[in-house]
């Protein structure tokens, strides 16, 4: 049978297109079949080139190219044979055939588009590697443009692809010509997310234009991600459209400049992305294979101008982290605060400190249910909740807020518990009280076997508030024990394999005894209750800062001892003009060697006493990722700088001995200040206890980021990870499989992938609170929720009055200094966005503090209130507002603080 040599289009039999059409002209009659709107198209069938080439006498050349066995054989015979097909004169016969199919779209402009046999299957697309033309106009162009498709199929970049993916270079170029779309808008649209795998997922990229500027890289597009089910815009984001591709005056097409207000305006409107939505659903479902989709719209509408099967699909590794992981209904609503728990994770937090407090977190507080004999099954239900107490969002940390409400409940006393809580955590927004009711921990089949149940709790409950003094003293034995066992180790000398081990025993043991201490966070909140009570009761104008001041846990509060320590040093340094002008002019990164070289051991000796006692410390401790003094000792120096600017400053009188005066001038020494005194001093056990107790936890977490060093250097020579902080981008349970036998293989892919939502996270402003509704929370609903890019607050003027929280008491006048890590303020008011144990060692620097988030119940808090440091907590946007310089007023007992004009004084 001999060449057949023929125009086809729409009305042409399906199998003859198939065979004869190419891949776009396979595409385009697929798209008229499922009926859908199509610009009139027709296609020069293989047949056509093959009579070019016989008459171009070019046979044998090609006959030589399709043979060869080598490709840079193939390339140089693919040039010679491009090279001649450039040049050959089109014959009669083929030259009628073109006008007839030109005439037959018989367009003005019309697209010539290589269509090649090979092209858009199912597993090759040949995306890109074969030439169209846009905006060609009239008969001779068009026998050019032609011409120049066939010799493209001979291109070193179509005969370099088809080597690569081993495909037979016995294709034939056909060519397809279409009608020219006037597009205002073009792009296309995948009817499967292609980056992820997600088959439920639509991904539209749209420009301006033409769509040859999309295709080609030229110009910056909108991308939207859509739920394929609900037509829900999961993701957008906006390209800077700086330019659009139009048609010319004459042949072709170019770049115009779009109009500044246009460049970050939204290509589609809602309807439009709706409508193609449906059709891409349309065309999905007719394929029964995902599409790749090209589409434009004019005037008139959307009109589609190819489609194909996707042929690179992702299976991606798991890269993003959203909300808890929790299993949620679709009318289900979450309250995500994050109040003081940016004093533990501040800022963007790795996914491996994530998911290690998550961890922790939930089986810590179900020991706890445990500890206080909760009911087996209603154990097993807490098992929906504590894994969840916690949840990320773009990187940042928020208490997941009713779950906690619900493990308030465990314990008797829920409904002044759960007051004291909101106060603990500093939520600016307490919970209504027709949805805490609801909140229950767990359910009983009938309320005689709650009644029973909560008379056992409260039992427990009981004997623990009398004997949580000796609880104490066997847990802190107990985990000084492991601490001293393993904090011992030689780091530098254990394999990955020693490190893991290790981190699994600490983990196991610590957690294990953690649990039935948490009782001592439900004692605190309803002895902190029933002091506030007794408080009203007794005193009703008892001022705000002394019902901070009366309870707090005493001047000897473990966690201000590396405050005190760093205070001893500033007295040496400040003695000393050789050492202070070391410290204060010297980089501190080569502070300790100038010390060295400068003959200063007896200080060099205090310092590392300070680093073999306190090194476990860092300014985010909680943060894995974040190293410690022990790490990076120039921190150390950075901290130590600040303290000695504040030797020799007068210190506010301790706020417990202003309470004491207030307790004698309004209580006397009567039966009422003996049951006011004896419930004060089981609050202030409490409360040293709960400092006790988490200056545990960050000795813990300090000897724990040892082991994930050991771990992280070793993954590396494995050739796991690239790089050693790549260990921190894994979850626990990644890192974990590392060592258990897991697959590794995607782990360079998730790490990359969670960089770059990292970089992309830090641009967005993190709310203190919003609310989410369902399981799927897409970054559009998140957007509507606060989760917006960062702008920068116009200042706060003279005379403007920031109102907070009052923390700690005393009037103080100074200097701004908005720093996001303890570091020079030399008795300047610190301002802080958040804070964490970890800047305890800076407070002897400040002579106030000032932080947006937080409560009066946070660790620097208490320590502040012990140190005299007016503090006042809870301020919006201060951070944004204040500058550094700028003289403020800070008055803590009245949590307020007023921007002075310059110069002006008390």
């Amino acid at each position: 049978m001999g060449v057949v040599v023929r125009v086809l289009g729409p009305w042409s039999e399906s199998v003859d297109v198939a065979a004869e059409g190419g891949g776009k002209a396979r595409g385009l009659y697929a798209l008229g079949a499922w009926g859908v709107r199509v610009p009139e198209w027709v296609v020069l069938g293989t047949g056509v080139f093959e009579e070019f080439v016989r008459a171009a006498g070019l046979q044998a050349r090609l006959g030589e190219f399709v043979a060869a066995g080598e490709v840079e054989v193939a390339v140089g015979l693919a040039a010679e044979l491009r090279g001649a097909l450039g040049v050959a004169e089109v014959p009669a016969g083929v030259r009628g055939l073109i006008g007839e199919a030109w005439e037959r779209v018989g367009a003005e402009a019309v697209a010539v588009r290589s269509s090649m046999s090979a092209e858009d299957g199912a597993e090759r697309s040949f995306a890109g590697q074969f030439d169209s033309h846009l905006n060609v106009r009239g008969l001779e162009a068009t026998v050019a443009r032609v011409r120049d498709c066939w010799a493209s199929a001979f291109s070193e970049r179509a005969v370099r692809y088809a080597f690569a993916h081993g495909v037979s270079r016995t294709f034939a170029p056909a060519v397809v010509l279409q009608r020219s779309i006037a597009a205002r808008s073009s792009g296309v649209i995948f009817t499967r997310n292609p980056m992820t795998g997600a088959a439920d997922e639509l991904v539209l990229s749209a420009v301006y234009g033409l769509g040859e500027g999309l295709v080609s890289g030229a110009v910056d597009a909108d991308s939207l991600i859509i739920d394929k089910q609900t037509g829900a815009l999961l993701d957008i984001t906006v390209g800077d459209k700086d330019v659009r591709i139009e048609p010319g005056d004459g042949q072709g097409s170019g770049p115009v400049p779009v109009h500044d207000d246009l460049r970050s305006a939204r290509v589609l409107s809602d309807a439009e992305v709706a409508e193609l939505t449906e059709l891409a659903r349309r065309i999905d479902t007719a394929a029964g294979t995902p599409q790749d989709i090209e589409w434009a719209i004019d005037e008139t509408g959307v009109w589609l101008l190819q489609t194909r099967p996707i042929t690179a699909t992702a299976t991606a590794p798991s890269v993003e982290l959203r909300g808890a992981g929790e299993q949620v209904g679709a009318h289900e609503q979450r309250i995500w605060d994050n109040s003081n728990i940016i004093e533990s994770f501040s800022g963007i937090t790795s996914p491996l400190t994530f998911t290690t407090a998550a961890d922790i977190y939930g089986r810590v507080y179900r020991g706890y249910a445990a500890s206080l004999r909760v009911p087996p099954r209603q154990l097993r239900q807490t098992d929906a909740w504590t894994p969840v107490l916690l949840g990320t969002f773009h990187g940042r940390v928020y208490y997941n807020l009713l779950h906690w409400y619900r493990m308030v409940g465990i314990a008797p006393g829920y409904p002044l518990n759960r007051r004291v809580l909101e106060a603990a955590l500093g939520v600016a927004e307490p919970l209504p009280a027709e949805i805490a009711k609801t909140l229950r921990p767990f359910e009983f089949d009938s309320p005689l076997a709650r009644l029973r149940s909560r008379a056992v709790t409260t039992a427990v409950y009981a004997r623990r508030l009398s004997g949580i003094d000796a609880m104490m003293a066997e847990f802190t034995a107990e985990f000084y024990r492991v601490y001293d066992e393993y904090d011992t180790l030689d780091y530098r000398s254990l394999t990955g394999e020693e490190a893991y081990r290790a981190y699994r025993t600490v983990d196991r043991d610590l957690v294990e005894r953690w649990g039935p201490l948490m009782v001592l966070d439900a004692i605190l909140l309803t002895t902190t209750g029933l002091m506030f009570l007794l408080t009203k009761l007794l005193l009703p104008k008892a001022p705000e800062w002394f019902l901070y001041a009366v309870v707090g846990p005493g001047a000897d509060v473990e966690s201000a001892e590396p405050a005190r320590a760093m205070t001893e040093l500033a007295r040496l340094v400040h003695a000393d003009p050789e050492l202070k002008r070391i410290v204060d002019s010297t980089e501190p990164e080569k502070v300790h060697e100038t010390l060295r070289d400068g003959g200063h051991a007896e200080f060099l000796a205090a310092v590392d006493d300070y680093l073999d006692r306190y090194g476990y410390r860092s300014l985010d401790e909680l943060k894995l990722e974040t190293p410690d003094l022990r790490e990076n000792p120039a921190n150390l120096f950075v901290m130590l700088r600040s303290a000695v600017g504040r030797v020799g400053d007068t210190v506010t009188a301790n706020r417990a001995d202003e309470a004491d005066a207030y307790l004698d001038a309004h209580l006397g020494h009567g039966v009422r200040r003996r049951v006011y005194e004896r419930l004060r001093a089981k609050v202030n056990r409490c409360a040293a206890h709960r400092e006790r107790l988490r200056f545990c936890r960050t000795r813990a977490f300090g000897m724990v980021k040892r082991m994930i060093r050991v771990m992280g250097r070793d993954l590396v020579a494995r050739d796991v990870l690239d790089e050693f902080d790549d260990v921190f981008q894994l979850t626990v349970h990644e890192l974990r499989g590392c060592y258990e036998g897991a697959d590794t293989a995607t782990l360079r892919a998730t790490v990359a992938g969670r960089k770059a939502l990292r970089a992309k996270a830090s641009t967005l402003v993190a709310p203190a609170r919003f609310r989410t509704v369902g399981p799927r929370l897409s970054n559009v609903e998140l957007a509507e929720q606060g989760w917006v890019p960062i702008t920068a607050a116009d200042a706060a003027t003279p005379g403007t009055v920031l109102a907070g929280t009052p923390s700690a008491a005393g009037i103080v006048e100074g200097a701004a200094v908005i720093v996001d890590e303890p570091r020079d303020v030399a008795g300047g008011i610190l301002v802080a966005y958040r804070t964490d144990p970890g800047w305890v060692a800076a407070l002897p620097s400040a002579s106030a503090l000032i932080i947006e988030r937080g409560s009066p119940l946070t660790h620097v808090a208490i320590v502040a209130r012990e140190l005299g440091v007016p503090t006042v907590v809870q301020i919006p946007e201060v951070t944004r507002r204040l500058r550094t310089g700028m003289r403020l007023r800070v008055d803590g007992a009245a949590g307020t603080v007023t921007v002075l004009p310059e110069g002006e004084t008390l």
